[in-house]
């Protein structure tokens, strides 16, 4: 048996849009994930950039389960001693829609230069339009 390699310049990438109005956060980010490692295609590589494009749209009205909106929390730290800010779900969806999916997409990427990279390839945005039209991205859709 031979391993082969496929060379990610030959890959056909696709572009995906996903809508995020009323999935759950980590159901989401899951299969965000899987699209941009391309976990999904067989010539699947982990140490390989393979995977698509994927646009989120709606990320504002993105939803959580339980007590989550009170109770989860995004740290930050300015590395000064007592800096240490807290940010509650309820008030980052208001302040920075993004965010939340974003934070989600990253915290299940590889954490090196291939992670990098692959977040480069999504795209998520508040509202419900995108300026990647040109690109003919197809409908994914996330129970």
């Amino acid at each position: 048996m031979k391993t082969v390699y496929v060379n990610p310049k030959d890959m056909q990438r696709k572009w995906y849009v996903i809508d995020a109005e009323g999935v759950v956060l980590g159901r989401l980010a899951v299969e965000v994930a899987k699209l941009l490692r391309g976990k999904h295609k067989p010539e699947y590589a982990p140490h390989q950039e393979i995977g698509d494009y994927v646009v989120v749209i709606n990320a504002g009205k993105i939803r959580v389960t339980g007590r989550k909106p009170m109770q989860k929390m995004y740290h930050h730290h300015s590395g000064y001693p007592g800096a240490l800010k807290s940010t509650p779900f309820g008030k980052m969806i208001a302040n920075k829609p993004t965010f939340p999916v974003e934070h989600a997409i990253k915290g299940m990427l590889p954490k090196n230069r291939l992670g990098r990279k692959l977040f480069t390839n999504v795209k998520v945005y508040a509202g419900s339009t995108h300026p990647h039209l040109a690109q003919q991205p197809e409908s994914f859709v996330v129970e």
